[in-house]
């Protein structure tokens, strides 16, 4: 594996919640060998992340600051980072037709349900997307702890989609 970091895209539907939440802690937690990028196969006109998300991260001491929604057009872009990974977090997302990424980055789909979806009290609402943040936190985990040998190009697909299945 080369020196520069691992990029790794997450994509979803709107890019406000859980692609958001997997672009911060990968950030947090990737010890310099990861850089991840978060976009939306459609996000809504004006889309911000949303506020629950950035709550949770911020009481998780992960930097939002720089956290935006955009579209995953702009990583289809010649003087875009090439994706070494792809990652779909929603299932809306997964079954979309994806752009071509340049470089022809490894993909695998980590599904996750949308908690901006549940109704309740804000307690509950906050509550689910603690959960959503934990839960992509344990495989994000995994994935950083990979010997660099399961992160070599040939290797990567493989060992993110058996990620699928783990936490």
């Amino acid at each position: 594996m080369s020196t520069r970091p691992l990029n790794v895209l997450f994509l979803c539907t709107h890019n406000s919640a859980r692609s958001i939440l997997a672009e911060a802690t990968l950030n947090h937690i990737g010890k310099g060998r990861f850089q991840a990028f978060s976009a939306g196969s459609s996000p809504r006109e004006n889309q911000q992340p949303n506020p629950l998300a950035l709550q949770v991260l911020q009481n998780a001491g992960i930097a939002t600051k720089d956290l935006r929604s955009k579209s995953w057009d702009e990583f289809g872009k010649p003087d875009s980072p090439v994706m070494d990974l792809v990652i779909t977090v929603c299932d809306n997302a997964a079954g979309e037709v994806c752009p071509y990424w340049p470089g022809q980055p490894a993909t695998a789909h980590w599904g996750y349900a949308d908690p901006s979806e549940v109704k309740g009290t804000d307690g509950q609402r906050l509550d689910a997307f603690h959960q959503t943040l934990v839960a992509l936190r344990r495989r994000l985990e995994l994935l950083i702890n990979l010997p660099p040998e399961k992160l070599a190009r040939a290797m990567v697909q493989q060992a993110a989609r058996d990620l699928a299945g783990q936490a």
